[in-house]
């Protein structure tokens, strides 16, 4: 399935949910930030959030430093 990932395209499985996506780019362990269609799809939705065909999806990390 294509989607818009961060503005560029990117190939995932059907019917993957936002919690698959984070676990394929190996960000399962870092704090994510993701809007789908330029709606907040919080922490608590990420397993429950199935991405379709198209979305347009933002995702970003915290990084720390200084």
């Amino acid at each position: 399935m294509q989607i818009v990932l961060n503005g560029n395209d990117h190939e995932t499985k059907p019917d993957s949910s936002v919690a698959d996506l984070i676990e394929e780019l190996g960000l399962a362990d870092q704090a994510c930030a993701v809007e789908v269609n330029n709606a907040l799809v919080t922490k608590a939705k990420h397993q429950s959030h199935t991405l379709a065909e198209g979305d347009k999806v933002e995702l970003v990390t915290l990084v720390g430093g200084g």
